[in-house]
C-alpha cells in the first residue's frame, strides 16, 4: 500500500516520479525480504533466516546460556535491530524468546510460539 501511496504522489510532484518508482521499489524489495521469520533448531545450531533466505544468522546451541519467553514494546518495533535488549528479529508481533549467551550478550527473536521455542531450547542446552 506504501508503494502505491509513493507511486500516486510523485506523479503530482514535477521529475517526481522516478524518485517515488525507486522509493516504491525499495519498499516492495523489504516487504518481501521481511515477510517472514523461520525459526529452525538442529542438533549443533539455532538459526533463523528471514523472508526467501538472504538474511539468515545462527548461534551454536551450546553459546547459549538462557532462554525465556518475553514480550517486545511498541517502541522496540519490527525488523533487525539494537534495543536495550540487544538485537531485535522480528516481523510481527510482540511474543519473542530473549536468549543470552555465555558471553553475556543477548537477542531477541521474535516468534508466534515463544513457549515452545523456549522449552525446546532449554531442553537442548548443555547441563552445567
Amino acid at each position: 500500500m506504501s508503494a502505491f501511496v509513493c507511486l500516486v504522489l510523485g506523479t503530482l510532484v514535477p521529475g517526481g516520479a522516478y524518485i517515488s518508482l525507486g522509493v516504491a521499489l525499495i519498499l516492495f524489495v523489504c516487504a518481501i525480504l521481511f515477510s517472514s521469520l523461520s525459526v529452525e533448531i538442529t542438533d549443533k545450531f539455532l538459526c533463523w533466516e528471514f523472508g526467501p533466505g538472504p538474511i539468515r544468522k545462527q548461534v551454536l546451541i551450546s553459546d547459549i546460556d538462557a532462554a525465556e519467553t518475553t514480550r517486545t514494546k511498541l517502541i522496540d518495533g519490527w525488523g533487525i535491530h539494537r534495543t536495550s535488549r540487544g538485537w531485535l528479529y522480528n516481523v510481527s508481533g510482540f511474543d519473542a524468546v530473549a536468549i543470552e549467551l555465555k558471553t553475556g550478550k543477548q537477542f531477541l527473536l521474535g516468534t508466534d510460539e515463544p513457549e515452545r521455542l523456549a522449552s525446546v531450547l532449554r531442553e537442548q542446552l548443555p547441563r552445567a
